[in-house]
């Protein structure tokens, strides 16, 4: 039952959500946080960067058929989906909400998460490295170009092409400074994974509370119903089912073997909530963020639940094929 439970980290933005619910920044306060929250989020990309060994990257060009296919699922099958669900009238899914889902269908693929399935399935674990790390990297450059041609596409406003180069040097910047330092503090970095957990989640989470804080304000719960969240959760699962089919079977008919098909699965289906919601604050600045990232609040969890699941069937599968009886070689006869 325990991969049906919420994730820690989910807990902790629900709580984040009710702290801005019931005590909302505001005023002088607000604005000081927001410069705290930009500076934190300039060092969780710039840990990024260092993290992300040069070697890694190098061994993980030579595969560029499998990274081809994950980021064309990644930039490419997921929007056209969002589009699609674009068709469902508003007193369905109310418009605010569906551009977070269009959103996060433009998004990158997470980084942990889909390494550490890829491996308890038994797939290609260095490329599910290089892959994921590729997309958060295109993803600084494709999402905010997408998010202009798709919002413009269904006669969307308020997007602004300086998003672009906001995002350039709120994030991309730091993540390259941390790349050329890698060389001297990427082991460093590396071994102390642990201790700098809270960096990671802690902005994160302080990216949530300003959003939201602005949207409760504005008074976001007043917007939306619970019926309205109802069908955010399963227009999620149907984005992430319909793509979890298609990596599937998809990479079986393109003829990649087993390692590389779970591969595909994992980093081709999944929305990095880390790369998301800083991204939402910076392209959206002054539009209502709460309700952007709640369907991908939501996505990110849906998408633990069942790639842990799909992650243990892969396992238990490699485990019983471990131990069925090798057919012994034929002797020849004289």
């Amino acid at each position: 039952m325990r991969r049906f439970l919420p994730d820690t980290f989910l807990i902790l933005l629900l709580c984040t959500v009710g702290l801005a619910s019931v005590a909302p920044a505001s005023g002088q306060f607000a604005a000081w946080f927001s410069i705290a929250t930009n500076l934190a989020i300039a060092l969780l990309f710039f840990l990024h960067g260092a993290r992300l060994s040069r070697d890694v990257v190098v061994a993980g060009l030579l595969h560029w058929r499998l990274h081809l296919v994950i980021l064309l699922t990644t930039f490419g099958l997921f929007p056209l989906l969002g589009l699609a669900l674009g068709y469902l009238p508003s007193s369905i899914l109310p418009q605010p909400l569906y551009f977070g889902i269009l959103f996060l269908c433009v998004l990158p693929s997470t980084v942990q998460s889909s390494i550490a399935f890829t491996s308890m399935a038994g797939g290609n674990v260095p490329a599910a490295i290089c892959s994921a790390s590729a997309s958060n990297i295109f993803g600084m450059f494709l999402t905010p170009l997408l998010v202009g041609l798709l919002f413009s596409f269904g006669g969307h406003g308020g997007f602004s092409w300086d998003a672009v180069s906001q995002i350039l040097v709120q994030l991309l910047l730091p993540f390259v400074l941390g790349q050329i330092l890698e060389p001297k503090i990427g082991n460093w970095i590396r071994s102390k994974k642990k201790l700098l957990m809270p960096v990671d989640r802690g902005s994160i989470l302080m990216v949530v509370y300003l959003a939201f804080s602005t949207a409760v304000v504005e008074g976001l719960w007043h917007m939306f119903s619970l019926r309205d969240i109802a069908v955010v959760v399963v227009a999620d699962m149907v984005l992430l089912g319909l793509v979890l089919l298609c990596t599937t079977y998809g990479s079986r008919l393109l003829g990649f073997n087993k390692a590389d098909q779970i591969t595909i699965t994992f980093c081709g289906s999944k929305k990095s909530l880390a790369s998301g919601v800083p991204m939402a604050n910076v392209i959206f600045a002054g539009q209502g963020v709460g309700a952007i990232v709640l369907p991908l609040m939501l996505f990110h969890q849906i998408q633990l639940m069942a790639c842990a699941m799909i992650a243990q069937k892969y396992a238990k599968a490699a485990h019983r094929s471990a131990l069925l009886p090798q057919a012994e070689p034929a002797t020849a006869t004289v």
